[in-house]
């Protein structure tokens, strides 16, 4: 899970750079970038999570 924290800002930062451009110019598939977001930060938090216990 350890890559989970630097793909879910990529993807966060890719779906608010995404959605900043539908709001200046339309595109289809522009509803993507707010899944991007969505999915982005579930990741984030899961790859800044702390292992259960007993777990190295």
């Amino acid at each position: 899970m350890k890559a989970a924290l630097p793909v879910g800002l990529a993807l966060t930062a890719a779906g608010t750079a995404g959605y900043a451009v539908a709001v200046a110019a339309p595109y289809p598939g522009r509803s993507l970038s707010v899944t991007a977001v969505m999915v982005g930060v579930t990741l984030a938090a899961i790859g800044r999570s702390k292992p259960p216990e007993g777990e190295p």
